[in-house]
């Protein structure tokens, strides 16, 4: 029976984690920080005083981002 005691070690001493099969673009980090930019582009969108039709949508941004990042804080990192 193998154990943690039998686990592969690091040059650290740390037990080696197994390869994600995640591709790299779809991982937590990556995911997580496009989620953000999504947050801050709706947060522009809400105080420009420019265009009506960016403030109606910038809740919508807002929300997708905020929802995106609630899914992809699951993801593996």
């Amino acid at each position: 029976m193998t154990g943690p005691a039998d686990a592969p070690l690091t040059p650290r001493g740390r037990t080696a984690a197994a390869p994600s099969r995640w591709p790299r673009f779809a991982r937590r980090g990556v995911m997580e920080n496009i989620a953000i930019a999504i947050i801050g582009l709706g947060v522009v969108m809400l105080m420009q005083p420019f265009s009506l039709w960016l403030y109606g949508w910038s809740f919508a941004t807002i929300l997708f981002g905020t929802v995106m990042f609630m899914i992809v804080s699951k993801f593996p990192a």
